[in-house]
């Protein structure tokens, strides 16, 4: 019983820890990310066109258009991510002989992140099909939440709230393998140049990691990214990834069409990253201290 107990109070934890660094993600990132859609989305030629369209139209609070969709679905998300990548880690130890996660090879903690994308996309699909809705729809069309979601479902029901999920899952398999493998490797070896005893937390280490391990999995995974947005950017027009890459790749001339906005998602990508790991360190380091004192086990 003692063991349940603990593994239960271990997933919450995670749960947590995931959601508060989504939370500051959002919060962080959300204007690079309204940009990077606009552009892939094909509304604007370029992101200094994007940047003064949008201020001269909405101000600045038109950069946080479309967050509200995150901000409620990225606590399950993040959530489920973070605590997916626990439950991959424990899998894959399980079948390496008990090997701990501190010992785990690259191709180890890729495997466990890969695994933590296939939860995170039952939650992550809908809440990005809503907000790219939002983004990329007219400025006078109604912008709450909820009257993007009943436009999606009044088109296509359930379906079509979940349209691009195989995209998602197609770009975030990968794309949380190279992630979380990115920050554990750097996190550890950057934790060794600050000079950090084994056990102590380096926010230089853990900020500058986050940034890295982002920038590095939205290098390989945005051309899926684009086309999971071409797929799920119109309410009202089905297409299936194959038009998708034929439309995109015809009307912007080549490969190059596969990366509008990257510039903004790579600018979102390290401090929007930093900050998410920032914000799952502190909260496991804050639930330590808090056992520490209540005399619990770590």
């Amino acid at each position: 019983m003692d063991e349940t107990d603990s593994l239960l109070v271990e997933n919450v934890k995670s749960i947590i820890a995931g959601g508060v660094g989504g939370v500051a993600a959002v919060i962080t990132g959300h204007p690079f990310d309204l940009v990077k859609v606009r552009l892939q989305s094909g509304q604007y030629p370029s992101m200094a066109t994007a940047v003064k369209s949008i201020l001269s139209t909405s101000g600045p609070t038109g950069f946080y258009r479309g967050v509200v969709p995150p901000l409620v679905g990225v606590t399950p998300m993040f959530a489920v991510s973070f605590w997916g990548y626990d439950l991959g880690k424990n899998i894959v130890s399980s079948f390496s002989n008990g090997t701990p996660a501190s010992e785990f090879s690259n191709a180890q903690l890729s495997t466990a992140g890969f695994l933590s994308a296939i939860p995170t996309t039952l939650v992550a699909a809908p809440m990005e099909r809503t907000k790219i809705v939002l983004q990329t729809q007219d400025a006078n069309a109604p912008k709450s939440m909820i009257s993007a979601v009943k436009r999606i479902l009044a088109t296509g029901g359930i379906r079509s709230l979940f349209k691009g999920s195989f995209a998602t899952l197609a770009r975030d398999g990968p794309g949380s393998a190279l992630y979380f493998a990115t920050y554990e490797v750097a996190k550890k070896e950057l934790t060794k140049l600050t000079g950090a005893k084994n056990g102590e937390l380096s926010l230089t280490a853990v900020s500058t990691a986050g940034g890295l391990a982002g920038v590095s999995m939205w290098l390989v995974v945005f051309p899926i990214d684009t086309i999971k947005t071409r797929l799920t950017s119109n309410v009202n027009e089905n297409i299936s990834a194959k038009e998708a890459i034929a439309s995109i790749y015809k009307k912007a001339g080549g490969i190059k069409g596969f990366f509008p906005g990257l510039g903004p998602a790579l600018l979102r990508s390290f401090p929007a990253n930093a900050a998410t790991f920032m914000g799952v360190e502190l909260t496991h380091q804050a639930f330590k201290k808090y056992s520490a004192k209540k005399g619990e086990p770590l």
